[in-house]
């Protein structure tokens, strides 16, 4: 069953009115066409021009670019302790990339309704002997909806863990925020104190049901509540989506892990049917690989559509991956909430809804099943990788991998104390 704040949730966002769309702390809430002038406050977008011809998939390693993109921007305070702003995130990343030539590659892999670049990052072990056969692929890939901001920080951690010592056999990319965006806005949000729900990319639309998969649904109560069935304009309308899907065609990823909050979940397709795929039991086999990487409470591994009976996700990228690449996809909702019932400030907020203000345990939690999960692929062979239909997925081998423990790439940043966990 899903749990109160679940539910409390969904019957927000069922009967309230839509969000508004995002737009910049200083600027009207209409999107802007995509040029540097229209940049969020705060963000330089395209320094000394050197980001002119970088954008075009497939993304090719743009270091120097990057490097000097970085050095632009500058970190300043701000009211979560236990987040990084995007500025402080890649004040954090820049020099990890210019340490690990080779090991870490920023990528541009394209520009936001706004013409903000979203950045990849690229992280494998350069030292491959010779005749060693294609390493395995993975995504990872936070920040699709602007306030769940938990996801960043476990793709961040995940890529730094990695840097300090890749995955044999494994090449892995990590996007920390596809909705650059919507991140900025909900960042002068709270650094004007304003506590606001948001969801869409600049342009009003909800990225993860702007996809090509299973668009309609066939569930009766598309018919009470129509809202929370419908999708975007039209698959891929959005330059963030398109962005994904560019590299998911160029890199055909063996499997992809999609994080959002909050829940407690390791999801698998289908998102936007009620029936089983055909390969459920190796989806299964590796959403209890991550489990089982996790200390605690670990996540529950489910089916999407089967969270509830009235539920489907139409146009999500977890079917999209799916269905179009053979990829094995997952949407992991990390957290169990922010609010707590012991303290009555958390109630209304809902940036904290989504966020708790001590994320550390999630973030190690989802970091060690990231890695497990990657090492478990990196004792496969590489199969031939063609596109495929909703119907028949390609198998994926299952053999069974030792996890080994990950370690933080960098010293445990300071943190708040954390807030009593719900009961």
């Amino acid at each position: 069953m899903p749990s109160l704040p679940l539910l409390v949730l969904l019957l927000r966002a069922t009967f309230a009115a839509p969000a508004a769309a995002p737009a910049p702390p200083t600027a009207p809430e209409a999107p802007a066409p995509p040029a540097a002038s229209t940049a969020p406050a705060g963000e330089d977008i395209d320094p000394d021009g050197l980001l002119g011809g970088l954008a075009a998939p497939p993304a090719q390693p743009a270091t120097a670019a990057y490097l000097a993109w970085a050095a632009g921007l500058q970190a300043e305070p701000h009211p979560e302790a236990g987040y990084r702003f995007l500025d402080e995130l890649h004040a954090e990343l820049a020099p990890v990339v210019a340490a690990a030539p080779g090991r870490v590659e920023p990528l541009l892999i394209g520009r936001s309704v706004r013409g903000a670049p979203i950045w990849a990052f690229r992280c494998a072990d350069p030292l491959v002997a010779p005749g060693a056969p294609p390493p395995r692929k993975m995504l990872v890939f936070g920040a699709i909806h602007p306030l769940e901001w938990v996801g960043t920080e476990v793709v961040v951690e995940a890529l730094l863990t990695c840097a300090r010592q890749p995955v044999p056999g494994v090449e892995l990319t990590f996007i920390p925020v596809l909705n650059v965006d919507g991140r900025r806005v909900v960042e002068g949000d709270l650094l004007e104190g304003r506590d606001r729900y948001r969801r869409t990319n600049a342009a009003g639309v909800d990225l993860n049901r702007d996809y090509t998969v299973h668009r309609d649904s066939r569930a009766v109560w598309r018919h009470l509540i129509p809202d929370r069935y419908s999708t975007s304009p039209a698959p891929l309308s959005q330059p963030e989506s398109q962005a994904l899907d560019a590299l998911a065609a160029a890199e055909r990823f063996d499997v992809a892990l999609s994080l959002h909050t909050f829940g407690g979940y390791i999801y698998t397709p289908w998102a936007g049917h009620w029936e089983r795929p055909p390969d459920r039991a190796e989806l299964v086999a590796l959403g209890h690989l991550m489990e089982q990487a996790q200390t605690g409470r670990p996540y529950r591994t489910q089916q999407l559509s089967h969270w509830a009976f009235f539920f489907r996700g139409c146009g999500m990228e977890l079917d999209h991956l799916y269905a179009k690449y053979g990829t094995k996809a997952f949407l992991v909702e990390l957290t169990r909430s922010g609010v707590s019932p012991f303290a009555p400030w958390t109630w209304g907020e809902d940036f904290r809804l989504y966020n708790p203000a001590d994320p550390t345990p999630d973030v190690e939690g989802a970091t060690r099943a990231i890695s497990a999960l990657a090492r478990h692929l990196g004792g496969q062979a590489r199969p031939h990788a063609a596109p495929v239909s909703p119907a028949k997925p390609p198998a994926l081998p299952t053999t069974p991998m030792p996890w080994a423990g990950v370690q933080r790439a960098l010293p445990k940043r300071p943190r708040p104390v954390a807030e009593p966990a719900p009961q």
